[in-house]
């Protein structure tokens, strides 16, 4: 599972470098989708692919939205990064690889899944996002105190 989150961390990075990223949000951007799919693998064994993945984009989003306040920047920067790892393209790809082949049963399941781990993804992303903006400035005012904490992250 290390490896699998460190790879994780690695690809949002590197998609962030694409995505154009300021530099300086690297680290946060790569915490934040392995802290995703750290917790997408360790929910997948219990609630399978759709509880797993509304569980991993709570966590994204809601450490999007702090790091998006500690950080003075728009959300964006983190959320669309983050949630990178979460996506479920390889369910898209073999939907269409089935279709092309003229395997419609395993179309319409694997099509079906991927639709579902979608759909989970959008409903946590709507949750975190009714939570006011006010809970994420009062931590982050918080974490402002604590010495050393964000003095990487200006600049």
């Amino acid at each position: 599972m290390i490896s699998q989150v460190c790879a994780a961390m690695i690809g949002t990075i590197a998609f962030s470098l694409l995505f154009g990223v300021p530099r300086k949000y690297y680290p946060w951007c790569g915490v934040i989708g392995g802290a995703g799919w750290a917790v997408y693998v360790l929910a997948s064994g219990r609630w399978g692919i759709v509880g797993s993945s509304f569980a991993a984009t709570v966590v994204v989003i809601f450490l999007s939205r702090a790091s998006a306040v500690i950080n003075r920047c728009p959300v964006t920067i983190f959320l669309i990064s983050g949630i990178f790892p979460l996506v479920p393209g390889a369910g898209i790809y073999w939907t269409v690889y089935y279709l092309v082949t003229d395997q419609l049963g395993l179309a319409v399941h694997t099509g079906y899944a991927a639709v579902k781990a979608a759909v989970a993804i959008v409903l946590g992303i709507v949750a975190v996002f009714e939570l006011p903006q006010g809970m994420f400035a009062w931590t982050a005012g918080k974490l402002r105190r604590i010495p050393g904490f964000c003095s990487r992250s200006r600049g």
